[in-house]
């Protein structure tokens, strides 16, 4: 009996433990994302490998003047979230524009919010896993990715985007890419937010 209770509770501290990891793990994450990310809003865990962290409005207005934007662009936004930067870019430059997000209450959510900023015929969200996406009709794409997502989904646009297509990153890199430009937006805590321009040839 006594041999059955030690077993017990050896399983259940090692499941408490690993449940504790686990706690602790999703709290360092969110705290990485919000110190090295945008630094305005929580990190929220959703469906899809990086946390949800919204991007400020200066920039998102950052990321689509440095992409030049212009009337007949498609813009492509991988990881969309609540929609902020497909909604801006419809809104502003009056372009087509397609959220990739693989967390179907975010795209639920954004689909609301092209409804309430009156472009829901201009936008469209899709929920699929960013590495299923065929983004070859993108003349502009946007990110807001971890380093390792963008360099998982590097080849997928060295293989479809066309020359003259531009990728505008928010805070990190794609590995293996030069930016043709780099500019700095200010935060509000702890971080300024780096803004990269790649263009394809």
């Amino acid at each position: 009996m006594r041999a059955v209770v030690a077993l017990s509770a050896r399983i259940t501290y090692k499941r408490t433990m690993r449940q504790t990891r686990l706690g602790n793990l999703w709290l360092l994450g969110s705290i990485l994302m919000l110190v090295c990310g945008c630094g305005s809003s929580v990190a929220v865990w959703t469906d899809g490998e990086v946390p949800f962290v919204r991007s400020t409005p200066e920039v998102i207005d950052r990321m689509l003047e440095m992409a030049r934007v212009k009337t007949g662009d498609v813009l492509y936004d991988i990881g969309s979230g609540d929609g902020a930067i497909v909604i801006r870019a419809a809104k502003r430059y009056g372009i087509k524009a397609i959220g990739i997000e693989i967390d179907p209450e975010l795209v639920a959510k954004a689909r609301r919010n092209a409804f309430r900023e009156k472009v829901e015929h201009l936008v469209e969200f899709r929920a699929q896993d960013a590495f299923t996406v065929d983004v070859s009709p993108a003349t502009v794409v946007t990110l807001y990715m971890l380093p390792e997502f963008n360099a998982k989904l590097r080849p997928i646009l060295d293989r479809q985007l066309r020359p003259g297509s531009r990728v505008v990153s928010h805070d990190y890199s794609v590995e293996g890419w030069e930016p043709d430009q780099v500019d700095s937006v200010k935060g509000t805590f702890a971080h300024d937010h780096t803004v990269m321009l790649f263009e394809i040839r």
